[in-house]
């Protein structure tokens, strides 16, 4: 049911790099939603909003068939858990949010500590994992379906072992992406995720070869963070030799997994926020007839030409304030901003999957613009396991596809 809706409706046309109206699609007049819609009023509807919102007859029509199939494992959307942008949550939501987030920092670490000395946290369980199976997380099988368990895991440790009410939030860019430095994200007051890092000259920003412009050039942090929930935050994980940030203490160990205690660095970014806008992402969603096409241009393969941000989506929501651990692909989950953009590209793929979920469900990329991590081959990704090892137990890739009753109907969730 309706509750909350902002009165401010987007212009018709949606200036971008593409420069061309934008046709959105409308939700139908007499659909009713299932879902409570809570909208922060500063913020009109985006073009990617509008279409979320048109898609939910289609998703309703599909949980109806699944239960009539008897296949949605007692998921309905009355019962979904509802993930919704962060600054749609009172401000009291997301200190709740990050004040479980700080819990899990402090909790003992569950991995084994021999082979991971600098694992101080239940948190940090979750940056071993992924700095030490990014190659696989990241291949053209897992980049979807095992971050999608990966952030729900993450989810349900807040939930379980923190006392978190709510569900993980997700960031519409577009939201930010003019000034993120006081975006109600990154300001850095006590409700936000903290702020940016302080000035380090040193850093010069995130190299793109192939692309033009070839780097996301720094916006003048990549130093410590000061202000916000995270200002006191022990980074201990890494760097590892992919590590983009500057003055970053090195690792006692080669590989990154010693014990090496040091700040939060951050370095928040315009020119990256404003590769991941509005208009870009309806182009993926409303331009890709099939999943590779979906995969390619979500990475940004092949570079976009003639664009100031040619990034993808996927590279630019890494980058809005990655320095240390954040910019580095292999401990990036060492940032609480990871699971924010990992739930942003979990509601595109939702998105797109909803607009045809009879052929879109369980497809998955052939890997023909791969992305650097690697590629996969295989006859049946039905066949295909997302084993998550300490975070989790093992579940079939094609479950992680399905989050209206996925994965023995533990996932049941939508987005608002």
């Amino acid at each position: 049911m309706w509750t909350i809706r902002s009165a401010l409706l987007l212009p018709s046309l949606l200036s971008g790099v593409r420069g061309a109206a934008i046709e959105v699609p409308r939700p139908r007049s007499d659909y009713v939603s299932k879902i409570e819609i809570i909208r922060n009023p500063v913020y009109p509807l985006d073009v990617v909003d509008k279409l979320e919102e048109a898609t939910m007859p289609k998703v309703d029509e599909w949980v109806a068939q699944k239960i009539a199939a008897n296949t949605n494992n007692n998921c309905t959307l009355e019962n979904a858990a509802v993930r919704r942008e962060w600054s749609d949550l009172s401000e009291e939501q997301r200190i709740e949010y990050t004040t479980a987030v700080t819990c899990l920092m402090n909790l003992p670490p569950t991995v084994d500590t021999e082979r991971f000395p600098g694992a101080l946290s239940r948190y940090d369980d979750f940056v071993a994992f992924h700095m030490t199976h990014a190659m696989q997380l990241h291949d053209n099988f897992h980049l979807f379906g095992a971050h999608k368990y990966y952030v729900w895991l993450f989810e349900k440790a807040l939930r379980e072992e923190c006392g978190y009410t709510g569900y993980q939030p997700y960031m519409n860019y577009d939201r930010y992406a003019e000034d993120p430095f006081n975006s109600p994200l990154l300001n850095g007051n006590a409700s936000s995720l903290g702020g940016n890092g302080e000035p380090e000259p040193l850093y010069k920003g995130v190299p793109q070869p192939g692309r033009t412009p070839n780097i996301i050039k720094s916006n003048g942090g990549g130093g410590c963070v000061t202000k916000g929930p995270f200002s006191d935050m022990v980074v201990s994980l890494g760097p590892t030799s992919m590590s983009m940030g500057a003055n970053v203490p090195k690792n006692p160990r080669s590989d990154g997994t010693g014990k090496n205690p040091r700040c939060l660095r951050r370095d928040v970014n315009r020119d990256a926020t404003m590769g991941a806008r509005a208009d870009r992402a309806f182009h993926l969603l409303n331009n890709s007839a099939n999943i590779d096409t979906f995969y390619n241009e979500l990475l940004g393969t092949p570079p976009p030409k003639n664009d100031p941000y040619p990034w993808g989506i996927h590279t630019a929501g890494h980058y809005v304030a990655a320095v240390d651990p954040g910019g580095d692909p292999m401990t990036s989950p060492g940032d609480p901003l990871f699971y924010f953009h990992h739930t942003s590209l979990d509601r595109l793929w939702w998105i797109w999957q909803m607009q045809d979920p009879e052929a879109r469900l369980n497809v998955v990329p052939n890997g023909g613009m791969p992305m650097p991590m690697g590629q996969r081959l295989a006859a049946d990704p039905s066949n295909v396991t997302v084993d998550l090892e300490w975070l989790g137990p093992p579940i079939k890739l094609l479950e992680a596809h399905d989050q209206l009753g996925g994965n023995g109907g533990a996932f049941c969730y939508v987005y608002v």
